[in-house]
């Protein structure tokens, strides 16, 4: 559509494929779980072209996320059932796929802010122990589950909460000492993308359909917290190798 003078008119449908396009051409490293880099970033980019379309900033996009997953923490705690659990999954899920659009929409507008990186940081690290001390209140409440079968979301929560710090961390340090980013790889195999799909959150997420069969959900949710571990074990100690070379270049 143009106007009488030939300029195009700017509609919100052919701003919303702009945006769309422009984050697809603009987006991270496609190494990761598959989850995460195929379903949920593009449920992410579409998420975050939507909120540029109706003005909102990145910083609100993620207190959407952390609304969603919040509620969803807290239904968790309180309730239980086939709708309470479809409601739970649903509200992961989407909150998971507004953290992806936060990031695709502060670089939407050329970039995120160290505000809104700070914000984003502090969301997932509270939401990686919270989700899984509300698993421990859910199974405790609401199954009949073996009592040593409540240690899990215990132990899942020491993983998660020490691999994220771990990851954040070499980061930091990594930039302090040698004046650069991590370099972040370019690509992987499929077979490596699979393999990490039991460390992926969203798989998580969709494993939360599973709690209308405890046993099931018990038996899925220790089998990658299994997987989940021996990640954190292998990957803490290639980042001690790591921090060790740095000190060796810095001697």
């Amino acid at each position: 559509m143009t106007l009488a003078g030939g300029a195009p008119v700017v509609t919100s449908r052919s701003r919303y494929r702009d945006s769309v396009e422009r984050l697809g051409a603009a987006q991270k490293s496609r190494v990761g779980p598959l989850y995460t880099v195929w379903i949920n970033r593009w449920f992410g980019r579409r998420l975050a072209a939507l909120a540029d379309i109706v003005g909102m900033r990145p910083n609100q996009v993620t207190v959407v996320s952390a609304a969603c997953t919040f509620v969803a923490i807290v239904l968790l705690c309180v309730v239980s059932g086939g709708a309470a659990v479809a409601a739970i999954t649903t509200l992961l899920l989407v909150g998971f796929a507004f953290d992806a659009a936060d990031g695709q929409l502060a670089r939407l507008h050329g970039g995120g802010s160290v505000s809104g990186e700070w914000l984003d940081h502090m969301v997932d690290a509270i939401k990686v122990t919270a989700l899984h001390g509300a698993v421990l209140i859910h199974l405790f409440r609401f199954t009949d589950v073996g009592d040593a079968w409540l240690l899990a979301p215990i132990g899942y929560a020491t993983v998660n909460g020490g691999r994220f710090f771990a990851q954040i961390l070499s980061d930091q340090l990594v930039r302090a000492r040698t004046g650069r980013a991590k370099t972040a790889p370019v690509g992987q195999s499929m077979l490596k993308g699979i393999v990490g799909l039991p460390a992926d959150y969203g798989v998580l997420c969709i494993t939360f359909a599973l709690l209308v069969v405890p046993g099931a959900f018990v038996a899925v949710y220790s089998a990658f917290l299994a997987a989940n571990t021996l990640h954190f074990v292998t990957a803490s100690h290639n980042r001690f190798r790591e921090m060790q070379r740095i000190d060796g270049a810095a001697s």
